[in-house]
């Protein structure tokens, strides 16, 4: 799974956003059978920092949910992708979230 914050978050901001995403996401597809094998194999989550380009540009792909935080007025600050097999090429060039 990877989930995508933006660069502006603060840091607490961020591990909400992460945390509630992570939860969204599995909820959202977990009956789906890419959710059933990662959630019985690796369980890997990848957490990167994007920029508010990268951000907009990722909704272009399939399978997301959208988060926003209601303590910053509704911005949208997350988006967590449910795991597949493959992943598109600009997710090799995120930043991860240090």
């Amino acid at each position: 799974m990877y989930i995508l914050l933006k660069d502006t978050l603060s840091e607490g901001h961020a591990a909400l956003a992460a945390a509630h995403s992570s939860l969204a996401a599995y909820k959202k597809f977990e009956n789906t059978p890419e959710v059933q094998e990662w959630i019985s194999g690796t369980f890997y989550k990848v957490i990167c920092r994007v920029s508010e380009q990268e951000f907009e540009r990722a909704k272009l792909f399939d399978d997301y949910v959208l988060l926003t935080e209601s303590s910053l007025n509704n911005k949208e600050v997350a988006l967590a992708f449910k795991p597949r097999q493959e992943w598109p090429k600009a997710f090799k060039f995120y930043k991860l979230y240090r």
